[in-house]
């Protein structure tokens, strides 16, 4: 489930931000609006709810 708060992941390949992470800031209507900030830049964008992710960022890749 994606609530304000959670970071999330862009999984549309046909996206520019695909693959992006971000945090939920609002969901209505199925959608959600995502902050993603970088750098020098912050950015608000809204997607399909079906366009995202939850991502969480403290889980560490397994080694193989």
């Amino acid at each position: 489930m994606i609530l304000p708060g959670a970071t999330v992941r862009v999984t549309n390949p046909y996206d520019t931000y695909y693959r992006f992470e971000g945090l939920v800031q609002r969901v209505s209507d199925g959608k959600a609006a995502i902050l993603f900030e970088g750098g020098n830049w912050d950015k608000l964008i809204t997607f399909r709810l079906s366009e995202l992710e939850v991502f969480d960022p403290t889980v560490t890749k397994k080694k193989k």
